[in-house]
């Protein structure tokens, strides 16, 4: 007579975690598309695309830069709300209306990328 197999305890925990996961992969596109349409909305894609240099970099070069470094995303977000002067050539980026939250948002999706 053969002895049934026993299940871990922790098997539904486990599953539990896994849909998870399973889940938040598939929800993250969504979440990059909402980004994207933030940088959209403020005007962001009009001087910068996703891959290639418009008249400011490429968000992908400008990830590549701070990726990585301790204050990258801080200053990203100082860069954004600010602007910034001679970082990235002669052409200067002014401030943008954004809220703080909203240019934490754009620096953590450009960082994504």
């Amino acid at each position: 007579m053969k002895h049934p197999v026993q299940l871990p305890a922790r098997l539904p925990a486990l599953l539990a975690a896994a849909a998870c996961v399973l889940s938040f992969g598939a929800a993250m596109p969504g979440v990059a598309h909402a980004n994207q349409q933030l940088a959209s909305s403020k005007a962001c894609l009009s001087c910068h695309g996703v891959d290639k240099k418009v008249i400011g970099p490429a968000f992908k070069d400008i990830k590549a830069k701070y990726a990585g470094k301790k204050d990258g995303q801080p200053h990203m977000v100082q860069s954004i709300l600010k602007g910034s002067n001679g970082q990235w050539g002669a052409m200067p980026m002014p401030a943008n209306a954004v809220s703080e939250a909203e240019a934490n948002t754009l620096a953590k999706w450009i960082l994504s990328l």
